[in-house]
C-alpha cells in the first residue's frame, strides 16, 4: 500500500529522478534517493514543509541538481518504474531510512569524505558515493513518527 499518493504519472517523474540522480549506484541507490524523496513529502518539516506530493518534491526549488541535466528529462524506464513503486510503498533501507538530504562530495571520479553533518544535521551514512543526512529529533521529529 502507498505511503504517498501517487498516480501513474507520479511513478514515472520520481522513476526519471531516480536514474538521473543515481543510476551509477545502482538499484540500491536509486532506492535510498527515492526514501530521501519519500522521506521529504512525509516529513513535514525543515525545508519541506508543505510538500505533499511526488511533483511539488521533485520540482522543490534548488532540491534536485539531476533537473539541470538532460538525463532526467529521458523517459521513464520499466526498471526504474518499479524501484520508485516500491519507494512509494514505503520500503526504506539505511542509511536514508530516516534521511531528508544527501549528496556526492568530491568529483564525479573522485569521490571525498563525508561531512559529519550537512544543513546543521548529522550523517546517518555513505553508500557508494552518496552521503545521507538525517535531521535531529528536534529539528524534525515527524520524520521518525510517520512510517
Amino acid at each position: 500500500m502507498a505511503v504517498v499518493k501517487a498516480r501513474q504519472q507520479d511513478i514515472d517523474m520520481l522513476a526519471r529522478l531516480l536514474r538521473a540522480e543515481a543510476e551509477t549506484e545502482g538499484e540500491m541507490g536509486m532506492l535510498l534517493v527515492g526514501n530521501v524523496g519519500i522521506n521529504r513529502i512525509r516529513a513535514n518539516c525543515s525545508d519541506f514543509k508543505e510538500l505533499r506530493t511526488i511533483p511539488q518534491m521533485i520540482n522543490q526549488p534548488h532540491a534536485f541538481e539531476a533537473l539541470q541535466h538532460g538525463m532526467y528529462y529521458q523517459g521513464a524506464r520499466e526498471r526504474e518504474r518499479r524501484l520508485a513503486q516500491r519507494v512509494v510503498n514505503g520500503e526504506r533501507y539505511w542509511p536514508a531510512k530516516f534521511s531528508l538530504w544527501y549528496f556526492r562530495p568530491g568529483s564525479f571520479d573522485n569521490p571525498g569524505p563525508c561531512p559529519p553533518t550537512w544543513y546543521d544535521q548529522p550523517q546517518a551514512g555513505r553508500f557508494k558515493k552518496h552521503c545521507f543526512y538525517e535531521p535531529t529529533a528536534e529539528e524534525c521529529e515527524n520524520v521518525y513518527n510517520t512510517f
